[in-house]
């Protein structure tokens, strides 16, 4: 009984062997089989086809490209790949694109490659991917998607953080302006439609006659020339607005103006040493409008307050512009921003509060910067101004500021190239240095410091070369950005430069963006700035605000040091502009990053709130973020297409073009306005 028993146990054991060795030989046989059909084709175990050829294993990272911004943006260093792949077939034609070098060093020789001109005179043709109002059908296939609705008419000119009315009414104090602070809303309860633009809205009139006159049914607002009709602001035409060029204090023209300030100081010498300029309580921002063509780019702020349109008239005049008030928290610029700052009766008290309003002055401007005030205080001899007049020179001078001329009733002040008159002041006197621990590009919801921003002892921010040199020069500031050590700073940003420059050459010549009517400009993810130096250098007729995230590292002192505009903002917030603001919004991996943090339909509700009708988007993103984005897109009746990039189909980045256009917005005003009638009826 017991052999009996052993020998069935025996034969089982073996049995259970040899099946166990058949079950895992097969699985290894699919295992390799399934390995070797896959895309990326690493172990070749198993082939489905005969061939004559012997075949080749290609590298995981063969057709791979990089994108130049997000290395900004990354913690770990590119290493060289450890084995080099087998060399091609001859059969098969390679190209290498990305910019780094066999050595996985940084390289500047690299292509973005060509677009397909024919294809791309398609691009507003193709109807696979577009959403549609009409009711005809198509033979082409179309995603039906939820489409988003058109917010009430009384939000056209809305600004979510600085129009929530809640949120103002709730402050413990508004003394020092804090309701014209950004006050957003809540999680949740932002806009959820689109914004409606004015009854009889039409395309802006191009620049540069733009300048000179807009459609009123476009900011269909009168306050201004009631208010400010005898000051040479602005006038009503028939269906016009009308702009002279001048001001409260320039009431003969912002060009006369200019002259005077150059002829009083030649050393600010406007496009050369001087190009980037703050305009305070800018009115309607002829002051920046004229230096436009003097190669001065000039960022003009006000606040929303009593005369709440003045920045939207600038930006319908294609100036750049931003709502913007010196209350309780830093501006949104970094330190060192602004070669000229200029206050043209802005109605702000500069020396309140151990003078903390000039002293965040201070810190935007650029050591050896210059302050142009013309007030009444100049040049009218009355108690009160006269007593103003002496508190300004008692605070300048604690400042370190040099009063270099006062003539007529302009007044304009220098401020210091280093420290060493800050630390020769006596013990005791105020406002003291800021803690050397203080950064002062830190802006984002960071309160006002009654100190004096001290100046960088190696003389970063100040030792620039002129424009237009400056534009292409790797500042000094490069070795202040908080990334990681191993990316070699100005080898970066010259390769960034190179990239968006061929990326935008392709733009101009197959897209036409020279004739396409771009004017206001917006980069959501600027880096270095080489979107907008591209579009500088190949002499596109626009400006650039270019926008630096939150979640990334704060370039922004570079984009300054290059002669160009910028602002840090939190994509998961609303901006602080009106809707209908910019001709083009320019997203490179955006998407990806910010999708962690962010809500991508509320991002692009914002978008649309910002775009004008008419206006373009561009966003060059990564795969796995675009067919929600298109479909988003699609939801807001954006007409939209999927273009793969010039680096080819196996690139891992594709770019979403989206159209807002102006007839969808009509349409779609018409049918509210029935279904209103409809359910009155």
């Amino acid at each position: 009984m017991k052999l009996f028993v052993s020998s069935n146990l025996l034969r089982n054991s073996v049995f259970f062997k040899i099946s166990a060795f058949v079950l895992i030989s097969v699985a290894c046989f699919f295992l390799g089989k399934h390995w070797s059909e896959d895309g990326f084709r690493r172990l070749i175990f198993f082939s489905a086809e005969p061939s004559r050829s012997p075949i080749v294993a290609l590298s995981p990272d063969f057709g791979k490209t990089y994108n130049i911004s997000d290395l900004i943006y990354e913690s770990h260093p590119i290493l060289p790949p450890s084995l080099s792949p087998p060399p091609p077939p001859d059969s098969v034609e390679l190209k290498v694109f990305g910019i780094v070098n066999e050595n996985g060093t940084m390289s500047d020789e690299f292509q973005i490659g060509d677009y397909d001109a024919e294809s791309a005179e398609t691009l507003g043709n193709q109807t696979e991917f577009e959403s549609s109002d009409g009711d005809n059908e198509s033979t082409t296939a179309r995603v039906s998607v939820w489409k988003f609705g058109m917010c009430s008419e009384n939000t056209t000119e809305y600004i979510p953080c600085l129009d929530n009315v809640e949120a103002i009414k709730r402050l413990n104090s508004t003394a020092r302006g804090e309701r014209f602070e950004r006050n957003c809303p809540k999680e949740g309860m932002g806009l959820n439609c689109t914004v409606p633009a004015p009854n009889g809205y039409r395309p802006p009139i191009p620049w540069p006659k733009s300048r000179d006159e807009v459609w009123f049914n476009n900011v269909p607002h009168t306050k201004l020339v009631e208010d400010k009709g005898g000051q040479n602001w602005i006038y009503k035409e028939n269906d016009k607005f009308k702009f002279p060029g001048g001001g409260t204090q320039f009431i003969h023209g912002a060009d006369q103006y200019l002259d005077q300030i150059s002829q009083m100081i030649p050393d600010i010498s406007f496009g050369n040493h001087t190009r980037v300029v703050l305009d305070i309580g800018c009115g309607v921002a002829s002051f920046g409008a004229y230096l436009m063509s003097r190669n001065v780019l000039t960022m003009s702020i006000a606040p929303k307050d009593v005369h709440e349109n003045q920045i939207q008239f600038a930006l319908e005049r294609g100036v750049p512009a931003m709502v913007a008030a010196f209350t309780t928290r830093r501006l949104l610029y970094p330190s060192q921003a602004f070669d000229l700052v200029h206050c043209s009766r802005c109605r702000i008290n500069w020396t309140r509060d151990d003078g903390i309003l000039l002293l965040e002055v201070n810190r935007m401007l650029r050591a050896g910067g210059y302050f142009v005030w013309a007030a009444q205080p100049v040049y009218k001899h009355e108690k009160a101004l006269e007593e103003q007049w002496e508190e300004m020179l008692n605070l300048t001078t604690r400042l370190c500021w040099v009063l270099v001329k006062k003539e007529g009733y302009i007044a304009i002040w220098q401020k210091p190239v280093n420290n060493t008159c800050y630390l020769s002041r006596g013990a005791g006197v105020s406002p003291p240095l800021c803690n050397s621990e203080d950064d002062p590009d830190n802006v984002w919801y960071v309160d006002l410091k009654a100190c004096i921003t001290r100046i960088e002892e190696n003389g970063y921010g100040a030792n620039l070369a002129p424009w237009p040199a400056r534009l292409q020069t790797p500042p000094d500031r490069l070795q202040t950005i908080q990334i990681d050590s191993y990316v070699a700073r100005k080898e970066l940003f010259v390769a960034e430069s190179k990239y968006w420059k061929e990326i935008i050459s392709n733009y101009v010549n197959a897209l036409h963006w020279k004739q396409i009517g771009l004017r206001n400009v917006l980069d959501m993810r600027a880096g270095f700035g080489g979107f907008a130096a591209a579009l500088a250098e190949l002499k596109v007729d626009c400006w650039v605000l270019n926008v630096i995230p939150v979640s990334g590292p704060n370039t922004l002192p570079v984009i300054y040091d290059r002669g160009l505009l910028g602002v840090m903002h939190d994509w998961c917030e609303p901006f602080d502009t009106y809707p209908r603001s910019y001709d083009l919004l320019h997203a490179a991996g955006l998407f990806s990053i910010e999708r962690k943090r962010c809500n991508m339909t509320t991002m692009m509700l914002e978008m649309d709130r910002i775009l004008r009708p008419g206006g373009r988007v561009y966003i060059r993103d990564t795969i796995n973020v675009m067919s929600e984005l298109q479909e988003i897109g699609n939801a807001i009746r954006w007409h939209t297409s999927l273009r793969e990039t010039a680096e080819g189909p196996h690139a891992s980045y594709r770019v979403l073009v989206c159209e807002k256009r102006l007839e969808s917005s009509e349409k779609r005003r018409t049918k509210k306005k029935r279904k209103t009638k409809g359910k009155r009826a």
